[in-house]
């Protein structure tokens, strides 16, 4: 099992509550930071600027992605465009798509050949990578966010279509296929093994990476133990008195 100090896959964390980036800033391995407006919501944020700032002067030399979350194009571009005079480590997040489902083509190679460090976001599908890829300027840095923990959730296996995904940008050498919204430790290895670049991880999977390697039997009666211990803490009590196996006759038979 490899280390975490020997994958090649780029972790960053993602998140908005700022005592977890905190945490994990603490962290060399973990290279740099994404957000956005729902996990902000939910982490209690009432001033989008105001957080944005704090979290760039807490970590002011690693990426951070924040997102534009207008929905017309117009105002989309303005919003990125602020966004990115925040800092030359910001990524401005441009979703694939807006609510009407129309691809946001022009804008994307505006703000590309404009040299904005673009993070194009909540991809879902091989066709998206490939407009997004057309629609990026060669010479700009740019990530490409594919949401596989998603395209799990509907059955499906993401790990080919990583694989493709990495394909199409084979001619966009300064855009990077991140692996977005997984759902447990492993998916860190699959998007290693998919050829992706980075993956973005909240910090309750990156707190599981002192598992790497665990001996399973280890694992198991540590686990017989927690059961154990929470049942005694709990106070639970079955009635056994006078039961043996003969009881279980008219059950079984």
């Amino acid at each position: 099992m490899r280390r975490v100090e020997e994958l090649r896959v780029k972790l960053f964390s993602d998140g908005a509550d700022l005592e977890g980036i905190l945490e994990m800033y603490a962290k060399p391995w973990v290279r740099g930071f994404t957000t956005n407006p729902t996990l902000m919501r939910k982490a209690g944020i009432a001033d989008y600027e105001a957080f944005a700032h704090a979290l760039l002067r807490a970590v002011p030399d690693r990426p951070i992605s924040f997102e534009v979350f207008a929905d017309d194009e117009e105002e989309m571009e303005r919003q990125a465009l602020t966004i990115a005079s925040w800092g030359a480590q910001v990524n401005v997040k441009i979703p694939v798509t807006n609510r009407a489902g129309v691809f946001p083509g022009s804008m994307i190679r505006r703000l590309s050949e404009a040299g904005v460090t673009l993070n194009v976001t909540a991809i879902l599908t091989l066709d998206q990578v490939e407009r997004v890829a057309g629609a990026l300027a060669p010479r700009t840095p740019a990530i490409v966010s594919v949401f596989a923990g998603r395209i799990a959730d509907t059955g499906v296996d993401p790990v080919p279509l990583m694989k493709e995904a990495k394909r199409l940008l084979r001619y966009r050498p300064r855009a990077e296929l991140l692996w977005a919204s997984p759902r447990e430790l492993l998916n860190i290895f699959e998007a290693e093994d998919a050829g992706c670049d980075i993956i973005t991880v909240p910090p309750e999977i990156l707190r599981k990476l002192p598992l790497i390697g665990k001996d399973l039997a280890s694992y198991s009666r540590e686990t017989v133990e927690m059961f154990y211990r929470d049942a005694q803490a709990a106070g639970y009590r079955i009635e056994t008195a006078g039961r043996d196996i003969g009881d279980l006759a008219p059950v079984l038979y």
